[in-house]
């Protein structure tokens, strides 16, 4: 497993990094952030399964980038470092899925314990997950067979025109993508962007990203909706996010392609 510790008193953190022994935990890897902005650029370029976070950090605190976290939706297990045990701070951080505290100053035996139990919880965790979704794959392979069995089989390139159309007609959708795709179409999400791969030339989240922009793009054209409706029409909940996929795609931002339009 691998962990993040931020904690803006960067001697702390680096001591803790060096002289816990962290694989006896079961870490891997750990990587030291010292503010909340470094954290989040952290998660961004790294694989983390476990966040050791300091509660009371200038500016943005600890819960600040645990909410940033879960916005994000990323998997990921925290662990809070606090000098006082504060009710105002405990009912946020398990509203925000936090289960662990430690209470500082603290033994590194005791800090090690804990994050071995946060390690154990979240290896069950994701077992139990990957069951589920063996559990699913098998069921959508008991589908597809009796679908054939039935003459209701259809060829891949059938299925991707198929999903094809329903990406487009739902484009709009935020939470459209393989996942969600693959379980109402009943396959397994690597099988699928697979078979895109095969007959697109590209992922399923490629093509939806390309389908999005061309959609823009043509609303952006046509001149009835300004830059942040056309992003919300096309399934971008956050401009930001809409503004620099459309640069990257067509090169320049949406405001100055309409423009030009």
């Amino acid at each position: 497993m691998r962990l993040l510790m931020v904690n803006d008193e960067v001697l702390t953190a680096e001591t803790m990094k060096e002289e816990i022994p962290w694989e006896q935990y079961g870490i891997e890897q750990v990587y030291t952030a010292y503010d909340v902005e470094a954290g989040k650029e952290c998660i961004r370029n790294n694989p983390v399964d476990i966040m050791l976070c300091d509660i009371e950090m200038p500016g943005e605190n600890g819960l600040a980038l645990l909410r940033w976290v879960r916005e994000n939706k990323k998997d990921i297990e925290c662990v809070f470092l606090t000098c006082h045990a504060s009710f105002a701070y405990a009912r946020e951080a398990i509203c925000l899925g936090c289960q662990d505290y430690i209470l500082i100053p603290a033994k590194y035996e005791e800090i090690g314990e804990v994050i071995q139990r946060v390690v154990q919880r979240l290896t069950k965790t994701r077992e139990a997950t990957r069951y589920q979704e063996y559990g699913k794959y098998m069921l959508q392979e008991q589908v597809l067979q009796e679908n054939e069995k039935q003459g209701k089989k259809k060829c891949p390139k059938e299925m991707v025109e198929e999903i094809s159309a329903y990406i487009i007609k739902n484009l709009g959708d935020c939470e459209l993508g393989v996942n969600g795709l693959a379980e109402r179409f009943y396959f397994h999400p690597v099988y699928l962007n697979r078979l895109f791969k095969k007959e697109k030339g590209v992922s399923v989240s490629q093509f939806i990203i390309n389908e999005r922009m061309k959609m823009a793009a043509s609303l952006l054209e046509l001149g009835d909706y300004n830059a942040n409706e056309v992003a919300e029409k096309v399934g971008y909940s956050h401009y930001t996010n809409f503004h620099n996929m459309f640069k990257k795609y067509y090169g320049c931002p949406p405001t100055r392609y309409q423009e030009k339009g």
